[in-house]
């Protein structure tokens, strides 16, 4: 079988002995031809540039880590700056239970844009798919602040969790670009912390900003830091460019693939943000989308599996039994701290009668641990080169403290809720980012971006379940305690709202022991069953990190060959730019040389003029002498 190469188009033809590829103008290239199966596998598959750039300086990866903590951490802080703003949101726009959907909102499409961020940066560049992400994230935030209506305010909101669910994932990716997997564990330790600083100071800041100044400047308070941030990333990150023109890399997109995640991510999240709140899990307005949704899932996977040139998630990741373990554990830590987040502030408003800021400010100790935590794992990680441990001890300690964060009642000492919850931070940051680097390691360089995404993706998805499962479970005790109580049905309604209105009875026209009756009976039995399920979760996710998550070498022969690549090319430049140095030194040498013999040129000739004329000059003098003395009388002459 023979190529031909026209200069527009490539094709087959039979073998021809003898032909003269000039007499055609094309060029003929001799080949075997491959079996069927591979041609269709030549066919489908797609080469991609490779971004790795190991073996920068030690101050080039911390400008850049600092650049994408910037980025990570106003991502952060915005998915959850407006939960403690929620009331003052919808008392202006008068919205009752649609301002739910602010949050809402943003959960939705930050969720199910996440997987198409990864393969993106594959196709389009790391850096360019992170710019892109932050300006919707950033035209989303400035445009939410300037809303006229709570629907304009929910679909802005929507358009910014485009952007900013995406953040995190990039980050995560650039990291295992520019930093070898060895030492990769203290950087997504620390990036860990930064995630964990974010939905600290996130309802904190949110809560102040809605009480002094106004909630719309809790969409603009990231915005400064987001043009920071985009600088940095465009200025100072050292990443390889993607080569290829614009319309190649777009005809390279998975269209379908991308179309049918979008579909079944919105037809599966939807529910869960309905179901035991807006309307009972039982409704077909619940039931309908989410087998909608399932359905959708299983054409997805098909596509993906046999009609995707490139697919966005590739089959070939599940074959990994870590990647697979690692996704099962990481769906249960979303669960667990999107729980954490949300519901132990409720308590501590509801039980304890907390303002919003106090609140806040109580969940420090599990927030700030867990910076710390994470840190030490990762930490430990880079150094032993092992992470199994730190994630099976992570689980079972988390398991422990959700078991005793479910036995607090109003009743509970302060100082021993800030033990559980310190206890806490221990389980969740050994879990945090530990698992990203046992996923990466599981995986061959190409798969890292898309396993990666693919893991905060399922991260998400639980932590959305969380607040549904959560929601439910508290609503469900709280009905059946008012019930018992003969209350209305409209108040019954009012509070499954809004618990917190329990706090104050008197704005309820119930009694003390009726509001403490509802609170014991009621919303804290809900709570206690919420930790009871994170205790038994985390307990199952120790079990699966035990058997599935396996132990891979982190010192991988492919980073040192880049390492060594990178320092041999920096060694190059420091070289050719010490012999471009030698050759101006020796180019300004060889003129101020020509300088100076031109200079001595010119006095030697000036010397030799002055001489000249010195000697012309006492000639003249002696004639002139010689002239005079020839009129002089004979006397004076004697």
């Amino acid at each position: 079988m023979q190529t031909v190469d026209t200069g527009n188009q490539a094709f087959k033809l039979p073998g021809i002995i003898g032909t003269d590829a000039a007499t055609t103008g094309a060029k003929i290239e001799h080949t075997t031809e491959p079996p069927a199966s591979q041609q269709r596998s030549k066919h489908k598959e797609v080469q991609l540039t490779d971004q790795t750039n190991l073996g920068l300086p030690f101050r080039t990866i911390l400008t850049s880590f600092l650049g994408l903590s910037l980025c990570v951490l106003v991502s952060q802080l915005d998915s959850v700056v407006v939960a403690t703003a929620l009331p003052t949101i919808s008392s202006h726009f008068n919205a009752g239970s649609v301002s739910s959907w602010v949050p809402s909102a943003y959960l939705l499409t930050s969720t199910s844009f996440l997987p198409l961020y990864g393969r993106f940066s594959d196709i389009f560049g790391r850096k360019a798919t992170l710019t892109v992400a932050m300006l919707i994230f950033l035209v989303g935030n400035l445009a939410a602040g300037f809303s006229k209506s709570i629907v304009e305010l929910i679909v802005l909101r929507g358009v910014a969790g485009a952007g900013g669910g995406a953040i995190l994932s990039l980050a995560q990716i650039i990291i295992s670009d520019i930093v070898s997997l060895r030492e990769r564990g203290k950087y997504q330790g620390i990036m860990g912390g930064v995630i964990t600083l974010g939905y600290a100071i996130g309802p904190i800041t949110g809560g102040v900003l809605a009480e002094k100044a106004s909630w719309r400047w809790c969409f603009w308070i990231c915005l400064p830091i987001s043009v920071l941030a985009i600088a940095v990333v465009n200025f100072v990150l050292p990443l390889k460019s993607v080569g290829g023109d614009i319309k190649r890399k777009l005809k390279v997109v998975d269209y379908v693939g991308s179309l049918l995640t979008l579909v079944a991510c919105t037809l599966i999240i939807l529910p869960l943000i309905w179901g035991g709140v807006t309307f009972p899990w039982k409704s077909a307005v619940v039931i309908a989308p989410f087998l909608c949704g399932a359905f959708t899932f299983v054409l997805f996977t098909m596509w993906e599996w046999k009609g995707a040139r490139l697919p966005i998630v590739p089959m070939r990741i599940f074959k990994h039994s870590t990647v697979c373990g690692v996704y099962i554990v990481m769906f249960i830590n979303g669960l667990i701290t999107f729980s954490l987040i949300y519901y132990l502030p409720q308590f501590f408003q509801v039980a304890l009668a907390y303002s919003p800021i106090h609140a806040g400010l109580f969940l420090i100790p599990v927030l700030g641990g867990q910076v710390v935590i994470s840190w030490c794992a990762g930490l430990a990680v880079s150094r032993t080169g092992r992470y199994r441990t730190i994630v099976h001890s992570g689980f079972a300690i988390w398991s422990l403290a959700c078991g005793l964060i479910s036995t607090m009642t109003p009743q509970t000492k302060e100082g021993v809720m800030v033990v559980y919850m310190l206890l806490s931070a221990v389980g969740s940051g050994q879990t945090l980012q530990t698992t990203t680097v046992a996923a990466q390691a599981s995986v061959p360089r190409k798969d890292m971006s898309v396993v990666t995404a693919f893991r905060n993706f399922v991260r998400m998805l639980g932590g959305t379940l969380a607040l549904a499962v959560g929601a439910t479970l508290i609503n469900n005790t709280l009905r059946s305690s008012m019930t018992s109580l003969s209350l209305p049905e409209q108040l019954i309604k009012k509070i499954i709202d809004d618990p917190i209105l329990l706090s104050n009875p008197s704005s309820l026209n119930i009694s003390v022991e009726q509001a403490r009756s509802i609170l014991e009976n009621g919303y804290t039995k809900g709570f206690r069953a919420v930790f009871i399920l994170n205790a038994s979760l985390s307990a199952f996710a120790t079990v699966i990190s035990i058997v599935m998550i396996k132990h891979k070498n982190l010192n991988r022969d492919d980073d040192l060959k880049y390492e060594q690549k990178n320092e041999r090319k920096m060694h190059d430049d420091e070289k050719g730019i010490d012999e471009e140095k030698d050759g101006v030194a020796k180019h300004a040498s060889s003129i101020e040389s020509a300088e100076a013999t031109r200079h001595d040129n010119k006095d030697g000739a000036v010397a030799a003029a002055e001489a000249s004329a010195l000697q012309s000059s006492t000639a003249l003098t002696r004639a002139q002498t010689q002239e005079i003395q020839k009129f002089e009388p004979e006397g004076e002459k004697s």
